[in-house]
């Protein structure tokens, strides 16, 4: 297993040294670096062990020290896939651009450092891999750096990962004293208060609702295979963080119930923002904060079911998160790929500027649908597998009717709101890109992608089927992990492989019943015509839905979260000359809370400046000031005392 690791870092690092001029070189040297950390995780996984190992030599005053457990390797293994998929994809979609070679560098570079964060073990070495990682992210970000939205994304990222890493500095600085040493693993007897400010340096990177202000306009602006990464494998780096030191370290016992509560918030209201997109990459970005949420509440169920007997609905909580990381990395690429081949075709990422694809690009429409199907959680795809699992833990904790039941049931129904909302929006997005007439010319002009790009879509859509009809395959790697993570739930039984022959004979049923449809349609004969014509005599693509009046109901009941900016003008008179209606929604959290707070503090700190006299006089009596103001508090402490 150690080989396959060090194979693993030695094929990314020469692929980063290829890059520049050898693409066929380099995409070699990386999958093969992906099938090395795939193997070296697939054993752990399937294996008695863990495996650890410690240097002779010292970095940084620390020696080395590597290991990949149950927890690790399942996050592992998403690293590895998406990493080799997304580079496969690249190679097509970055065809011809100048800036390929030093995207196919941060790219691996990328690979490598989250495979760090994965097998470090010490918290200064931590720290190095997490910012190296941090930087790689900004990089691809901006490769496209001539737009000023681009940039702006680029730094929003930067600021909100340095914010989190600023968290973290704390963190394992407070660590390491309490421990007297750099090195990770279960520690008892540190203060349960840390996890606080664990979670909220590891959800700035995971993007769980409000700590998300980053990740829209990062994933809109980034390549769409980039955006694919981030969004499929990035951020899940947050949720290992969540996930490590949720298992290594003492949690306050409330921190269930808050891990719930902002996944719960994070699964309606992320979901809720997607609904109201019209850019169909914003609403994936938006997608993947409800599917944060839908870990962080399973994550909470075990955190919950930890603090009170290990009750084994707690492993169902957990398999069912842990699972998850697994389902979203696979279907959320496969999407973000689709979405880029779209963009690749029509030169845009507005929906209300594309329509009628299904037609011109049939097999990026039939493979979009599937991922469409499996974010919203349908049967018989892998999404509908990991929420069943959280339900059945949610249920079963319901049932006990213990103290802690009454956050089960709000938060299963939370969750299948936010369920319906995804499949809302996807109809929409489906809706909006594939179906109807095209809307402009470049939609009505767009061609299918190449083949380079399909195949890692396709493999991506047949990972989606596979765990959804053969979920119980999967289930002793995901049992490894829960154990890894509570070895009380290391030997609980699986409802998995009574629902995976349900799930295959659906399949099975889905497949015959399509394929009959499909032999009477080509028997009788297909008329093709406009869609919603409505009665006209002359119908034109202007008379299709558009995106906002798919999101219209949807916004009316989470008016008070989006808070939209309109734009209207009325028509007036038996003859009007033309009216207007504009409505935007804003990035509430960001423009109406961050923005101005940020503001506040820029003119405090424009006013302090004045305060930088540059004369010693000015300066003596501030410290006159300062020591006064001391003397007073000290004196009226001592009188209180």
């Amino acid at each position: 297993m150690s080989g396959a690791l060090l194979f693993s870092a030695a094929c990314l690092l020469a692929a980063m040294g290829l890059a520049s001029w050898s693409e066929r070189a380099s995409l070699s040297l990386t999958m093969a670096g992906a099938l090395a950390g795939l193997v070296a995780a697939a054993a752990t996984l399937l294996g008695p062990s863990d495996w650890e190992w410690t240097s002779t030599f010292l970095l940084g005053g620390e020696r080395v020290h590597l290991r990949l457990d149950g927890v690790s390797a399942i996050f592992l293994v998403l690293v590895s896939i998406i990493g080799g998929a997304g580079a496969a994809y690249a190679r097509e979609y970055w065809s011809g651009q100048p800036s390929a070679a030093r995207g196919r560098v941060w790219w691996n570079a990328l690979i490598l450092f989250m495979g760090l964060v994965l097998v470090v073990s010490n918290g200064l070495h931590f720290l190095i891999a997490w910012e190296g990682f941090a930087l790689c992210g900004y990089f691809l970000i901006t490769l496209d750096s001539r737009r000023p939205e681009v940039r702006k994304a680029g730094w929003l990222y930067l600021a909100s990962s340095h914010a989190g890493t600023l968290a973290l500095f704390a963190f394992f600085a407070i660590l390491a004293v309490h421990a007297r040493t750099w090195d990770l693993g279960p520690m008892p007897g540190v203060p349960p208060s840390l996890f606080w400010l664990a979670l909220f340096g590891f959800g700035m990177k995971a993007g769980f609702f409000p700590c998300h202000i980053w990740l829209p306009s990062a994933h809109a602006n980034a390549p769409s295979h980039v955006s694919a990464m981030m969004s499929g494998v990035a951020i899940k780096m947050g949720i290992y963080g969540i996930v490590r030191f949720g298992g290594w370290l003492p949690v306050p016992p409330d921190a269930g119930y808050a891990v719930i509560g902002l996944g719960a918030v994070s699964a309606l209201l992320g979901i809720a923002f997607a609904m109201a997109q019209n850019d169909i990459k914003r609403l994936l970005a938006y997608c993947s904060v409800e599917n944060v949420g839908v870990i962080l509440i399973g994550l909470g169920g075990a955190l919950l079911a930890r603090a009170n007997g290990n009750a084994a609905w707690g492993q169902l909580a957990l398999a069912g998160a842990l699972l998850h990381v697994w389902n979203h990395g696979l279907f959320k690429s496969l999407l973000f790929f689709g979405a880029g081949s779209v963009l690749h075709a029509t030169g845009t990422r507005e929906m209300s500027r594309m329509g009628g694809l299904c037609r011109t690009m049939p097999w990026t429409a039939g493979l979009f649908a599937v991922g469409a199907a499996a974010v919203s959680g349908l049967p018989p795809l892998n999404g509908f597998v990991s929420e069943w699992l959280i339900y059945l833990g949610l249920f079963d904790a319901a049932t006990t009717r213990a103290g802690f039941a009454w956050a089960a049931l709000p938060a299963a129904i939370l969750l299948a709101m936010a369920g319906a909302l995804a499949m809302a929006a996807f109809i929409k997005a489906g809706g909006m890109v594939f179906l109807g007439a095209p809307r402009t010319r470049p939609a009505a002009e767009a061609r299918e992608c190449h083949a380079g790009m399909l195949a890692p879509m396709a493999v991506l859509a047949a990972a989606c089927a596979a765990i959804g009809i053969a979920p119980g395959l999967v289930w002793p790697a995901i049992a490894r992990a829960a154990g890894s993570w509570n070895p009380a739930w290391a030997a609980v039984k699986t409802p998995l492989f009574t629902l995976g022959p349900a799930q295959a004979a659906l399949a099975a049923f889905a497949a015959a019943a399509g394929l009959l449809l499909w032999k009477k349609a080509r028997a009788n004969g297909v008329r093709r015509d406009l869609t919603w014509d409505c009665g006209y005599r002359a119908p034109t693509p202007r008379m299709q839905y558009t995106s906002g009046s798919f999101s219209e109901i949807a916004g009316g009941w989470f008016f008070w979260a989006f808070r939209p900016e309109r734009k209207l003008r009325r028509p007036h008179g038996p003859f009007p000359s033309g009216s207007l209606r504009i409505e935007r929604v804003p990035e509430t959290v960001l423009e109406r809370l961050v923005a101005p707070a940020g503001e506040v503090v820029s003119r405090l700190s424009h006013a302090a400046l004045g305060l930088q006299q540059g004369r010693l006089q000015a300066y003596i009596l501030y410290l006159v000031v300062g020591l006064a103001a001391l003397s007073i508090f000290v004196f009226l402490e001592g009188s209180y005392l």
